[in-house]
């Protein structure tokens, strides 16, 4: 039987070997479920969309996250594909989520996006089923999406994945806008993991609503991603 090394943080093993755990039957556990859910996600972004549909085919997204969807494939009639494009506007326009406080962290702001799309208006290639389905960009960054919430360790995905996932993603016009206002991988990544480190630590809900104030999670975030940005230094120092 192949074997697959888990690592984990020193306290959390100690407390696996006192209590006797059996590490090897909870891990397959775990990995079978999450495998389940992921492959389950994935076969859905690869077919048809219907909006009725979006809650059965994506239990993974929260509520925001399904409404981007839905907003998205509200953009394009039926005989046209779902675009990252579309992905972001949707973004934009859902706008109670912890994505669009991330950019503001970043310094972009959402109504530059907006503007900046308005004039993109780039086609992308069809996705690889029957409209009404997802481009095939916008189906990558979706995969993406899925990968960047399992990486994380998260049972859920959110509108931060979603961000995470269209940067991510080289070919779509939403990746090429967010990546042209300078929201890159790297930088991105940090400051959704510092945002969610954050928020966590002091609000019991991972997504604000609405009318959630911007300026109180941007002044969360700043001290975050600073002193994330000084271990980064830190650590190339020593390289």
């Amino acid at each position: 039987m192949p074997k697959i090394n888990v690592y984990l943080p020193e306290d959390l093993a100690d407390a696996v070997r006192e209590s006797g755990i059996p590490v090897s039957a909870v891990c397959q556990r775990a990995l079978e479920q999450a495998v389940r859910r992921l492959l389950a996600a994935r076969e859905a972004v690869r077919g048809p969309i219907r909006a009725e549909d979006l809650d059965a085919l994506f239990p993974l997204f929260t509520a925001p996250a399904r409404t981007v969807l839905r907003l998205a494939a509200a953009r394009r009639d039926r005989d046209a594909h779902i675009t990252t494009a579309d992905l972001l506007a949707a973004l934009v326009e859902q706008g109670g989520d912890l994505a669009l406080q991330v950019l503001r962290a970043m310094e972009i702001d959402p109504s530059h996006i907006t503007h900046v799309l308005t004039g993109r208006g780039a086609a992308e290639a069809p996705g690889p089923s029957a409209p009404p389905a997802f481009s095939a960009p916008a189906t990558r960054a979706l995969e993406a999406t899925l990968g960047e919430a399992t990486a994380l360790g998260h049972n859920h995905v959110g509108c931060e994945h979603l961000l995470l996932g269209l940067v991510a993603e080289e070919e779509g016009a939403g990746g090429d806008v967010l990546r042209s206002l300078g929201a890159e991988s790297r930088l991105t990544r940090r400051a959704v993991t510092a945002a969610l480190a954050g928020y966590h630590s002091r609000s019991p809900r991972a997504d604000p609503g609405p009318g959630a104030p911007a300026d109180a999670l941007d002044s969360r975030l700043a001290p975050l991603l600073a002193r994330i940005e000084r271990l980064e230094e830190r650590l190339d120092a020593r390289d």
